[in-house]
């Protein structure tokens, strides 16, 4: 299985910084996307970030010029710089993570257990 740790999230006030960081175990399995979702209360999950093993970017608008992601791809680690907080990024951060199982042709979606984001004065 592919199994995700994150960690970073934290309280912080209006136009502070934080940096998520999220280890991917996928052995048996080739890593295609990593990045990052979240889910504020009350709303659907959206996508902030994400990054191919290519290099290609995608963030929301909501977040560009203000987030940064980057990974390592030889540790299967995936990175959220956030910065310029804003109170209305407040939610649950998941991981994420798309692979393909040796052997097979389809790509699953991977997700963390989710940290807690408050931006909040």
């Amino acid at each position: 299985q592919v199994q995700l740790q994150a960690s970073g999230g934290g309280l912080v006030q209006p136009g502070g910084s934080l940096r998520l960081d999220c280890a991917a175990s996928a052995n048996g399995f080739t890593i295609r996307d990593m990045g990052w979702y979240r889910q504020a209360p009350g709303k659907q999950r959206d996508l902030v970030t994400t990054l191919t093993a290519d290099g290609i970017t995608n963030y929301a608008d909501s977040v560009k010029g203000r987030f940064t992601i980057s990974r390592d791809g030889a540790k299967n680690a995936v990175f959220l710089q956030m910065n310029s907080l804003k109170p209305e990024d407040t939610a649950v951060y998941y991981c994420y993570v798309a692979a393909t199982r040796w052997g097979r042709s389809y790509v699953n979606d991977y997700w963390g257990q989710g940290t807690q984001v408050t931006v909040s004065s």
